[in-house]
């Protein structure tokens, strides 16, 4: 892999590895970009196949939490950190005091939080060495379980792509078919229970579908059910890729609004979706509201305020319906040039005020 050509290629700022032999810590931080504010983004603890697997993985989170910080309105770039290893098994209190000591020599470029494999427990040993981390205990004065606000950002995002696609935003009498009731989607629920709408549900565990069925008369699908399902939404709130060839010819809802990462198999599948008139609210726009709320930590966690950020999502999805429209562009392009817009205009302010300065200086 030539790492400085795909950094070039992508316009990435920084890759750190990290190595400390006697707790086996092996991680490597990329930095995606920071124009807007340092990078914030997890530590991913998984069993790669490989260094250059790893390396890529790093490599492509760091991007899209640019891309994901930037829609959300946060002053904050995007980085991401991967610990090549065994959550199971090969986690111990050196490894991640070490990888918090790398953390603190960044003095603040990069900020980190969990993520898949790693825990709060792990995030309160890094904060034993650095300040730059979030989503620790709350009693260090954290945010706590993102889960409820998670779900309460896809909630108002939803209402905006309901919005748009029957004309107001009002989820009373409408059928919502959720794929996957994990913490996140349960919640969700509870929202869309709240405001009268009808849920049809599906999960690999049974008590989670229970759970839903018995707390707000869901009716409960088999999982492979859930995707032809008649539905005004369509919730993804499970695995990544389930739009694709397969499912696309099965869906009747008008709209596609859940928790789910990577919900595009390929951005083809974007464009499709598109083109049969379905709304689609960006995976990384509405379910931005765990960045938002860790993000609130960095000022003294205060949680009316974080929830009132959450609740811009609204306004975020609006604003991508309405660059989809004036563009001509599906809605997953149009969050991609919501955030590219953003940086590039911090960008021409930073180099505007530079060459103010530097102007005021000649003059003297």
């Amino acid at each position: 892999m030539e790492i400085f050509k795909y950094m070039e290629s992508y316009d990435y700022e920084q890759v750190v590895f990290c190595q400390d032999k006697q707790s086996g810590l092996k991680a490597i931080i990329a930095i995606h970009d920071t124009t807007l504010g340092p990078a914030l983004g997890g530590t991913r603890m998984w069993t790669y196949e490989s260094e250059e697997a790893a390396i890529e993985d790093a490599l492509r989170l760091a991007k899209g939490m640019t891309y994901k910080n930037a829609a959300a309105g946060l002053n904050l770039g995007g980085g991401k950190t991967v610990i090549i290893g065994d959550p199971r098994k090969d986690k111990n209190e050196e490894m991640f005091r070490a990888f918090g000591r790398y953390v603190q020599g960044l003095n603040g470029r990069y900020i980190t939080a969990e993520d898949v494999g790693t825990t709060v427990a792990d995030m309160d040993l890094i904060h034993e060495e650095t300040d730059f981390v979030t989503g620790i205990s709350p009693a260090f004065g954290s945010s706590g379980n993102p889960s409820p606000v998670t779900a309460y950002g896809v909630y108002r995002g939803m209402k905006a792509a309901a919005k748009e696609a029957f004309g107001n935003d009002s989820l009373e009498g409408k059928i919502v078919a959720v794929q996957g009731v994990g913490n996140v989607a349960y919640n969700l629920c509870r929202h869309l229970h709240e405001e009268g709408a009808s849920l049809i549900v599906t999960d690999i565990n049974k008590e989670a579908v229970q759970r839903a069925v018995e707390d707000f008369g869901a009716k409960a699908v088999e999982p492979n059910e859930i995707y032809g399902v008649e539905c005004d939404i369509y919730a993804p709130c499970a695995l990544g890729a389930v739009i694709n060839d397969d499912t696309i010819p099965q869906l009747k809802a008008k709209v596609i609004a859940g928790a789910a990462n990577n919900q595009l198999r390929e951005t083809t599948h974007g464009d499709l979706i598109h083109e049969m008139g379905i709304v689609y609210a960006p995976d990384y726009v509405i379910n931005a509201g765990g960045v938002i709320n860790v993000a609130d930590e960095l000022y003294g966690y205060n949680r009316e305020r974080a929830m009132k950020r959450v609740e811009t999502i609204y306004q975020n999805i609006e604003k991508v319906i309405e660059i989809s429209k004036r563009d001509g562009i599906p809605t997953y392009k149009a969050a991609d040039r919501m955030a590219e817009e953003r940086i590039e205009r911090m960008r021409n302010s930073r180099s505007q005020f530079l060459q103010n300065g530097h102007h005021i200086l000649s003059r003297r």
